[in-house]
């Protein structure tokens, strides 16, 4: 494995503990919170995060979709943190086992995904998570979260950044 290699899996781990750290930080009462009416919850964002993962397993990789369940726009943080973390080990594991076996990604779409390399889809999903994430905090400052809030959140997700 090249030290790239190790630091895109580095990255895609890190990924997964911001995400839980996250989750750690929010209440039953927060992940109610919304943009509007046409807009999206905190908690539907999260379950829109973790379903990514099996969404898109579906199509490019069926066999690692087998096992992870539909997540819930409703469904509370251990229950969001679990499909995380089965959604975050089934991606590495069809990235993984296509790499060793020497193949791409199905394609069902015809669009090229992930054609030069499977590993595009864990850069992907971090790409993905962080935008979603930004539109959470963003959420949560407009909601009213004080400052101390805010940086208590800070200081729980970019350290993992800064290791």
């Amino acid at each position: 494995m090249s030290g790239l290699d190790a630091l895109l899996l580095e990255s895609f781990s890190r990924n997964g503990r911001v995400n839980a750290a996250m989750l750690a930080a929010l209440t039953p009462s927060d992940l109610a919170l919304e943009d509007g009416p046409e807009g999206n919850s905190i908690g539907e964002l999260l379950a829109h995060m973790a379903g990514f993962r099996r969404g898109w397993l579906e199509n490019i990789s069926p066999p690692h979709a087998e096992g992870l369940s539909k997540v819930n726009d409703a469904a509370d943080a251990q229950t969001l943190g679990a499909a995380f973390s089965a959604g975050d080990a089934a991606a590495l594991k069809a990235v993984q086992d296509a790499l060793a076996e020497g193949r791409a990604f199905a394609d069902p779409w015809k669009e090229g995904v992930y054609a030069s390399d499977p590993a595009h889809f864990l850069q992907h999903t971090i790409v993905h998570d962080s935008h979603h994430r930004g539109q959470i905090a963003a959420l949560l400052r407009q909601s009213g979260w004080t400052k101390e809030r805010l940086e208590s959140l800070e200081e729980a997700t970019w350290p993992i950044w800064r290791e």
